[in-house]
C-alpha cells in the first residue's frame, strides 16, 4: 500500500510541504515537491486524535511533523536531516497566523481547500524558515521552540501496510515529568502527615512524663493531702 516519495524537484532540503487542517479536512497546503502526498497525509490525519497533540511521523527519508490544538491540525514535511527543532518553531508560527487570520467560525463552516489562499503564507514561512540560518538562534534566544522532548515519533511505513500495526518510539519525558510532579505532592502530603503525627506523638509522651513526674511527686507528699511536702 505504501509508495516511495520522490525528493523535491529542486533538490532543495528543509520544509518540503505544510498544511492546515480541521480534523481530516485540509483548509490550506502547499508543497514543493511533484510527488502525490495524498495517501500519506490523509493516513496521519484519519488517525490524529481529537486531543491536543504534538508528534513526529517517519516515512522513508521524510518526517510529518505536527501540532494539534483544538481539532486545527498544522503539519509539515521535511528530510530526516533538517531535525525537528526549526520544524516545530515554523508549526507553531503557522498556528499563530492562521489563528489570526481567520475567525472559529470561518474554519468551522470552511470546505476541504476553502481557506486554500493561506497557502501564500504557508510558502512565504516555508521558505523562511527552511532557508534563514538565523531562525534557529532566534528562536532558542525567544524561548519559542517547542521542546522535541515531549514529541512522539512514528513510523508511518507499518501503519500504511499493516493499518495500526505502527512501530512507535515514544518519547515519555512529559509522562515523567508528570509522574515526578505527582510524586512531589505525595511526598509533600506525607511529609506533613509524618510531620503531625510526630507532634502528637511528641506531646503524649510529654503528656506522660508530667503525670509520672506528678505521681512521683504526690507519692513523695503523701497523697493526696500532700501533707509531708507542707511547711
Amino acid at each position: 500500500m505504501s509508495s516511495s516519495l520522490s525528493p523535491p524537484a529542486s533538490g532543495s532540503s528543509g520544509i518540503i510541504y505544510a498544511l492546515v487542517s480541521r480534523g481530516p479536512v485540509i483548509l490550506a497546503e502547499h508543497s514543493n515537491m511533484t510527488s502525490n502526498l495524498q495517501q500519506v497525509t490523509q493516513a496521519i490525519l484519519e488517525r490524529i486524535p481529537s486531543t491536543d497533540s504534538k508528534l513526529t511521523y517517519v516515512y522513508d527519508r521524510f518526517l510529518f511533523h505536527y501540532i494539534s490544538e483544538r481539532g486545527r491540525i498544522h503539519l509539515c514535511m521535511t528530510d530526516d536531516k533538517f531535525g525537528r527543532r526549526i520544524p516545530f518553531a515554523f508549526l507553531q508560527d503557522m498556528a499563530q497566523r492562521f489563528a489570526d487570520a481567520f475567525s472559529d467560525e470561518e474554519v468551522e463552516v470552511a470546505p476541504a481547500y476553502g481557506l486554500n489562499s493561506f497557502a501564500r503564507t504557508i510558502a512565504r514561512q516555508m521558505d523562511y524558515y527552511s532557508r534563514n540560518p538565523q531562525v534557529d538562534a532566534i528562536r532558542q534566544a525567544q524561548g519559542e521552540i517547542s521542546q522535541v522532548k515531549d514529541v512522539m515519533v512514528q513510523n508511518i511505513e507499518r501503519m500504511l501496510e499493516r493499518g495500526d500495526r505502527i512501530n512507535i518510539l515514544v518519547d515519555k519525558t512529559n509522562t515523567l515529568n508528570n509522574a515526578a510532579f505527582a510524586f512531589r505532592k505525595r511526598s509533600t502530603a506525607l511529609k506533613r502527615q509524618y510531620w503531625w503525627r510526630n507532634q502528637k506523638l511528641m506531646a503524649i509522651v510529654v503528656f506522660a512524663v508530667l503525670v509520672f513526674v506528678y505521681l512521683l511527686v504526690s507519692s513523695a507528699c503523701g497523697f493526696p493531702t500532700w501533707s509531708k511536702c507542707r511547711t
